[in-house]
């Protein structure tokens, strides 16, 4: 009935999509095993992409030929650029999405991909043949599909448990069964396991919402996008809003604590750290006397309201009555309850860096599988796993980002060096090279290198090639033109900035505080002419360049030092330590040391460098026996 395939990916979450997409594009054969086709790229959660560092992996994603930026800008209903206040490394793009049109996106964009196939059953277990080989799944109907390697993209669907006050039943998502069968296979088969939590907020009928109470929160003036391809965008945005609890919620809150799963021990998962529930907010911040809900829409043809801020896991009638206290739900209608969800979820210090299990030859994991929790994170491990598959399916070195190309490498990386044990989410602060890492070049960063392995396309690298021609005559003109100070005394007057006492070059005035890189063409006609000539290639390919160009010459000296840093750190990621190397024979490493790196097993000096518990004694010790 089922052909044989090169991949098998199963789930159809925002991880599978991508790793589905990644390895058929490059010429993989791919069978999507989903329990739902109708719920392929469903949003969860939030009905939003990017954020904080989240942002600048959907670019990241984009850059390297993924969907995720595409499928986000043909369904956003507000877009905003955070951070614009701070730096540029700090610089985050944001947006709100028609929740039902991203889903219907990523479907249309998977089955017009060649190459991709599709079966909806859930997979029970993985296949191996008689010399202990993966190769292939079995589904709950008990067909058996044939494939040289299998991604796992589960989400949180393997032995899911949902909770809403004192009621639990198995699931993996509202409305949706759990998955059984894999983690105790994987078990068998030696792995490691935990449990992890997450929750999600109630989501509410717009229609009853007073919004005339609650603050307005619209999206840029003039919106962006993460692609840099030219895609059609939503005709309009739609405002968000901004309301508070207040200790009056906060008590009601607290009357349904003896029963929520979270306190009294039914629930003994971690959770996320960084997007705790609403109880465990009041718990753990007792001296606030309120905190801050974004009412978000879900998109441009649908009333239902998701309340970021209050994911909720307390009895839905103590959920409601504390909803009705918030300035502008006091009428408000609940379409369906918050709630908490445990998973299973197996460390990542079993993976190599290609995401392919350590146990298993031909197995990978990407997304929450992982420990995870966030649909960019999954994406980009998903991208990461497809292309890594089909990779090695053609014998091929793995596709391995570092630490200074990509937050998609700093993300694996932390992963597998330093595991963890409550659900991850990146942020900026995670990346030591930041300043390099922004979302402005992240198509310079990583699409040459996507380009020359088949996954970036002609259209791709055509544009690149035009976005750093720009660059190069601005940065030219900008170098060589000469301003004088009476050509530019009203602009510096107006911004605050000291008056020039002698000609300067163009270049010099941009670092300035505050002094955008457009009033120079105010003021000479060569810059203006060369402004000019952008905004011919198209308003969003001239303000990309113009952007960028000011943020290289505003921060030249800091980029350069991280360079610098990350070019002499990069040594000893070329020091390559082998996978059977004996660590505890070699009695000059600490007893710490020994133990750490025997389990995680590094593969270059440089990871080893970053193990918790690894010192720079330790690694001296490393270095002079990989010498010798």
């Amino acid at each position: 009935m089922i052909q044989d395939y090169d991949i098998i990916v199963v789930g159809g979450g925002h991880a599978g999509n991508e790793a589905a997409a990644a390895a058929a594009n490059l010429g993989s054969s791919v069978l999507m095993v989903t329990m739902n086709m109708n719920t392929i790229g469903q949003m969860s959660c939030n009905p939003a992409m990017g954020g904080i560092a989240k942002g600048q992996i959907v670019r990241e994603i984009d850059a390297l030929g993924g969907y995720s930026g595409i499928v986000s800008d043909a369904s956003t209903i507000q877009f905003r650029m955070l951070n614009r206040s701070k730096g540029p490394a700090m610089w985050s793009p944001r947006s709100q999405n028609d929740r039902m049109r991203f889903a219907e996106n990523w479907r249309s964009m998977l089955e017009n991909t060649p190459g991709v196939d599709f079966f909806q059953d859930m997979v029970s277990q993985l296949s191996f043949d008689k010399n202990g080989r993966l190769n292939g799944v079995v589904t709950s109907m008990g067909i058996k599909i044939s494939a040289r390697a299998v991604i796992l993209t589960s989400g949180t669907f393997l032995n899911g448990l949902i909770h809403i006050g004192e009621k639990q039943f198995g699931g993996g998502r509202a409305g949706e069964r759990a998955a059984h069968g894999i983690t105790e296979q994987l078990i068998s088969l030696g792995f490691d396991h935990g449990r992890m939590k997450t929750g999600t907020p109630p989501r509410l009928d717009g229609r009853s919402i007073d919004y005339s109470k609650m603050e307005v929160q619209d999206g840029d003036a003039e919106p962006g996008s993460f692609s840099y391809l030219d895609i059609a965008k939503l005709p309009q945005q739609l405002p968000c809003h901004i309301t508070y609890t207040s200790p009056e919620v906060h008590d009601v809150l607290r009357t349904g604590f003896d029963r929520s799963p979270m306190f009294n021990g039914r629930i003994q998962a971690q959770g996320p750290r960084y997007c705790p529930s609403i109880e465990d907010k009041i718990d753990r911040f007792a001296d606030r006397d309120r905190h801050q809900l974004f009412v978000e829409p879900e998109g441009l043809n649908t009333v239902e309201v998701y309340l970021n801020g209050f994911s909720s896991s307390l009895p839905e009638e103590v959920q409601a009555e504390a909803l009705r206290l918030i300035p502008g739900l006091e009428q408000v209608k609940i379409f369906r309850p918050g709630y908490a969800i445990e998973y299973d979820y197996f460390p990542p210090t079993q993976l190599r860096h290609s995401l392919e299990t350590k146990l298993v030859e031909g197995l990978y994991f990407a997304g929450q599988i992982n420990g995870t929790t966030g649909y960019e994170e999954a994406a980009c491990q998903g991208l990461a796993a497809g292309i890594n598959a089909h990779l090695k399916l053609r014998e091929k070195e793995a596709f391995v980002l570092g630490r200074s190309e990509a937050y998609i490498g700093v993300l694996i990386d932390d992963l597998i060096t330093k595991g963890t044990e409550e659900p991850y989410r990146m942020f900026t602060s995670r990346a030591e090279y930041r300043i390099l890492l922004r979302q402005d070049n992240a198509d310079l960063r990583l699409t040459p290198r996507s380009y020359e392995m088949g996954l970036a396309g002609e259209e791709r690298i055509r544009r690149l090639d035009e976005k750093r021609e720009g660059m190069n005559a601005l940065l030219g003109t900008l170098r060589k033109e000469s301003i004088e100070p009476e050509e530019i005394e009203s602009a510096l007057q107006e911004l605050g900035s000291a008056p020039l006492r002698q000609k300067v070059k163009a270049a010099s005035l941009v670092p300035r505080p505050h002094f955008p890189l457009r009033a120079l063409g105010e003021s000479n006609a060569q810059i203006a002419a060369c402004l000019a000539d952008l905004q011919s290639k198209g308003e969003g390919l001239a303000n990309e360049i113009i952007d960028s160009v000011e943020i290289l010459l505003k921060y030249e000296g800091y980029i350069e030092k991280e360079q610098e840093m990350a070019d002499k750190l990069q040594r000893l990621e070329k020091i390559v330590l082998s996978e059977h190397f004996d660590y505890a024979a070699l009695k000059g490493l600490s007893i710490e040391a020994r133990e750490k790196l025997s389990k995680v097993k590094p593969h270059t000096i440089g990871q080893a460098s970053r193990i918790s518990g690894v010192s720079p004694s330790d690694i001296s010790v490393l270095m002079l026996h990989v010498g010798r």
